[in-house]
This record gives C-alpha cells, structure tokens and sequence, in this order.
C-alpha cells in the first residue's frame, strides 16, 4: 500500500507541473484558494498542527481571529505550491521585478568581503522564489534538500530547484559529506543557504521560540564556526504580487553554535510574529 500511495503521490506532482503551469494565472489562483479553504474546512491533521503552530504565535487571538488566520495561512501555503508549479516559466525579469528587500546592503557586504555568506530561513512565504532570485541578481544558492519518497519524486524537486538555479545536495545519512561540501563552498566565497525553523534529526539545539521549547538544526550556526562565514537569517512574507525578503544582522560566529542558533531563532520569530500567515509550519516544532 505504501508503494501504491507514493506513486500516486509522484503521479499528481508530476501532473501538476505540467498543467499547472499551461492554465491562466487568474484560474490557478481562483483553484487553489478553493483547495485551501476546502482543506480548511475539513480540518485534517495538517490544519489542525497550523493552527496550534499559530495560536503559539498569537496567543490573544480570539477563536474568529485564529479561524481568519488559519484560513490565510492555508491560502498563503497553497500559493507557495502555485508559485512551484509555474516558477520555472517565469522569465528572470518576473522572478526578480516580483521581489523586494530590507536591509540587502548586509547581505551584499557580507558577500563580497569574501568569506561567503550562509543564509538561515524560515518556512515563510517562498524560500524557492527567494533562491531563484539571489541566482539572478550575482549570488547562485547552494542548499540542501530532504530525501523524499519515492525517489523519483525527490528528483523531481531536485530538478526543479535546479532550474531555478541552485545547487541541491541530498541530506543523507549523517550529513556530514554535505556539510564538509558546504564548508568548501563558503571558504570559496559561496552562497549557501538553509531552511532552518524545523528539526529534522532530533539532535537540534534547544531554543526558546515564542516562549515556549523547541529545536532548530545546528547547521547554519555549525558551518558558521567551522569556516567563519557570517551567518544571515532572513524572513520572508509575500505583499500583494511580490515577494519580500527581509534581511537581519550578521550573526558572527562567536559565542558558540547554541548561542547563534538561539539569536536565529529570535530573528526568525521576529519575522513570523510580523507575517503569521506565511509561516507554513504543518508539523510539531514545539517540544511541549
């Protein structure tokens, strides 16, 4: 059965890519926000996980307030798969005239005084849009993915990220192999970037987010140490048709991999606080 579902599941994506991106925006846009609502109307698993993710965020929020909430966030997350399934059309004057920034000079700074740059995001808005967009504008993206299932499904988002630009690794096994990969990419001036709200691995680094217990990977903060390549957080949130891309000060590597991942998650929530509903967390984050 396992088998049966994952090749449906690489079926509708591989689907979706090719006709997503062949219907007018005005129809995709219409059928994707009524996925959404339907979605939230049914109040799976996911939605229910949202909603709680969210309430941590706004904890004076009334029933109705969270109701509304929930209902953006699942709008904001189906736009999110919208965007990936039509991005690689979109020629590089849409991908970079559809973003705008805050604060780039400290990414530019850092980038060109040689020691590479590492980027720690959020799940907000659109990271992959993000990623296409520093390629375009003088800085390619090296990143890791998540081995999906089945492969060819993994591939597939492999190949599209790579369309868009960027270097993808597969996180496998202890990773290590990768990081040592990330390392050489930054002592060579790179651009590497991290989604890094989320523990995969369970050997995180506790942090404090919202007030409350959680984890976050120690990559970003980990590779920071090892190379001395600032570290960057960014948030994302989407304005109208645009992307914006929020960018926070370095956080240098000093005081230890717990201590800058701490100072990233307090960037992070910074972020999420201000645009709660681009914050696409479906799953547990928090430890309690």
């Amino acid at each position: 059965m396992d088998g049966l579902r994952q090749r449906a599941v690489d079926l509708a994506f591989a689907l979706a890519w090719a006709l997503v991106r062949r219907l007018p925006e005005s129809v995709v846009s219409w059928l994707f926000h009524r996925i959404a609502d339907i979605a939230v109307r049914r109040n799976g698993r996911g939605v229910r996980r949202l909603r709680s993710n969210l309430q941590v965020v706004r904890p004076s929020a009334t029933e109705a307030e969270l109701d509304a909430l929930t209902s953006a966030g699942m709008r904001s997350y189906l736009r999110y798969w919208q965007e990936a399934f039509r991005l690689p059309e979109w020629d590089d004057g849409r991908i970079v005239g559809r973003v705008r920034t805050v604060n780039e000079k400290l990414l530019r700074d850092a980038h060109e005084a040689g020691r590479g740059v590492i980027c720690a995001l959020p799940h907000l808005a659109n990271y992959d849009h993000a990623g296409a967009w520093a390629g375009q504008t003088g800085m390619p993206v090296s990143t890791v993915a998540e081995r999906l299932r089945p492969e060819s499904l993994f591939d597939r988002f492999v190949a599209y990220r790579k369309k868009l630009g960027m270097e993808v690794l597969p996180l496998t096994g202890s990773g290590e192999q990768v990081f040592g990969v990330l390392a050489d990419r930054l002592r060579a001036g790179g651009f590497v970037c991290l989604v890094a709200d989320r523990d995969l691995s369970e050997r995180g680094v506790p942090v404090k987010f919202f007030g409350r217990q959680s984890r976050m990977p120690a990559g970003p903060a980990a590779l920071s140490v090892r190379t001395g390549a600032p570290l960057i957080p960014a948030t994302l949130h989407y304005d109208g048709p645009d992307l914006v891309i929020t960018f926070h000060d370095a956080i240098e590597p000093a005081g230890g991999a717990a201590a800058m991942t701490q100072r990233c998650a307090d960037a992070f929530a910074e972020g999420i606080a201000a645009h709660p509903e681009d914050w696409h967390m479906l799953q547990r984050i928090f430890v309690d």
